[in-house]
């Protein structure tokens, strides 16, 4: 799988149920942790202070991405995304830091 660096910030309609609310927000988290177990969702953050996610996510490609990963969020209707494709560097010492 490609990995990629999605920036996702969640804007809630106005006017919506509050109850509809927290059923998609519960649902989400649901969601995240199996997008987690088949290895979709590789990292999320959310920067201190805001209200949007940066994660690094993967997926076979950016259609199969949106459609078949961020698309089955309970809460991407709602959703933008600043999609960036990534590749190794170089210079990156991996998952675990530079062994000694």
């Amino acid at each position: 799988m490609k990995e990629f660096l999605v920036v996702l910030t969640t804007t809630v309609p106005e006017g919506t149920d509050p109850a509809e609310v927290d059923r998609r927000r519960a649902a989400e988290s649901v969601r995240a942790r199996e997008l987690a177990a088949t290895g979709h969702l590789f990292r999320l953050w959310r920067p201190v202070g805001e209200l949007r996610s940066i994660g690094v996510w993967r997926a076979d490609d950016e259609a199969d991405l949106r459609e078949n990963v961020l698309g089955t969020l309970p809460l991407w209707p709602w959703m933008t995304a600043e999609i960036t494709p990534l590749q190794s560097h170089p210079n990156d010492p991996g998952p675990t830091g530079p062994t000694a």
